[in-house]
């Protein structure tokens, strides 16, 4: 429905569902974890709520409470007899992959920060993040999350990069590398894919202190910790520096974890240290490269993670921003390719 013509009584509804959707949220993150949505699909019929409650350790009221607002919210269906059954809304909520990343990484991670949401907009601090830890940026307090936080974290991250890697690998192989800079290397997966997939290069990790320990340690336990190496590096300190070297400097889901003007710095380093060989990649999901308009608007809602509590002053961008900020940086891109659903790999070289 075209938002020129809607109806009042429509759009008078829509507003309720947002005023009330931490309300629908808790709901189905409640009976997700309580089974129920495992318990009504696997039972394949509609199911009463005596069934449930049998089955289940959940009270008659607690149950009815929770079933009533699912149906009102199209969760679940409920038919003559008064059984239920998941609908196709319900079936994602608990068992479509990434919308279970999405809500964990709600629940574990957002929930009680985005709370602070206003109070980070008129500061510019991610006044949300106290409700993790007390650190300047999440980056700081990764490796000290509590484990089901950090699970969900890793996750939400991960879920968003790895399916590109494998193709992303036969690409940036194809100019025979020796030596791959990988910034922003938190756990490894990265440098430890690429040791499995060519069996000479070698990886330096760049990264703060508690991700770099984790991911020599995972590189290490991998058996490749000869060829995986690291250095302690802080963007946001006064004169950081990389070494020069590197056939490949790798940034994937990186930049985003930044400003324009820390992500001017960060490139504007990097330039320093490449020759007229490096190549410098870059992967994000941007804004206005999405086929559908649910993942544009999971990268806009992840935004508001970005400024609640990771930083307070980055986003998902826009791939004419990160275009606009490379050619500030003293690189061209020489290759502008999709990976993906999601993702666009800009190779670059050095004006």
């Amino acid at each position: 429905m075209s938002k020129k013509t809607i109806r009042a009584v429509d759009a008078l509804q829509e507003a309720q569902k947002i005023a009330f959707a931490p309300f629908v949220f808790q709901t189905s993150v409640t009976l997700k974890n309580l089974g129920v949505f495992d318990y009504i699909f696997e039972a394949k019929r509609p199911v009463s709520q005596i069934e449930i409650c049998k089955a289940l350790p959940i009270s008659e009221y607690g149950l009815g409470v929770l079933l009533e607002i699912a149906e009102s919210s199209d969760i679940v269906t409920k038919n003559e007899e008064n059984k239920y059954e998941l609908s196709k809304i319900g079936y994602f909520l608990n068992y479509h992959k990434m919308t279970e990343v999405n809500l964990n990484f709600t629940q574990d991670v957002c929930y009680q920060g985005l709370f602070h949401l206003e109070d980070t907009i008129t500061s510019g601090k991610p006044k949300g993040l106290k409700e993790l830890g007390d650190w300047n940026t999440i980056y700081e307090g990764l490796s000290q999350l509590p484990p089901h936080v950090q699970k969900s974290w890793f996750d939400f991250d991960h879920f968003y990069s790895d399916e590109v890697f494998v193709d992303a690998l036969n690409i940036i192989f194809k100019s025979n590398p020796q030596t791959i800079f990988d910034i922003g290397g938190n756990t490894g997966k990265f440098a430890i894919q690429c040791c499995e997939f060519n069996s000479d290069i070698q990886v330096k990790i760049y990264d703060l202190p508690g991700q770099l320990k984790k991911g020599l340690a995972n590189a290490t336990a991998k058996g490749h910790g000869n060829r995986v190496s690291g250095q302690e590096i802080d963007w946001l300190s006064e004169n950081p520096t990389i070494q020069e070297g590197a056939d490949i400097i790798w940034m994937s889901q990186f930049l985003d974890c930044f400003s324009k003007d820390e992500i001017l710095k960060i490139l504007s380093t990097s330039v320093n240290a490449m020759n007229d060989e490096t190549e410098l990649i870059i992967i994000e999901t941007y804004t206005d490269r999405q086929k559908f308009d649910n993942a544009k608007f999971i990268l806009e809602a992840t935004s508001l993670y970005f400024t609640a509590l990771a930083n307070g002053n980055s986003k998902m961008y826009k791939a004419t921003e990160l275009i606009e900020l490379a050619d500030q940086a003293g690189l061209s891109i020489k290759e502008d390719i999709s990976l993906g659903e999601y993702h666009t790999m800009f190779i670059c070289k050095k004006k």
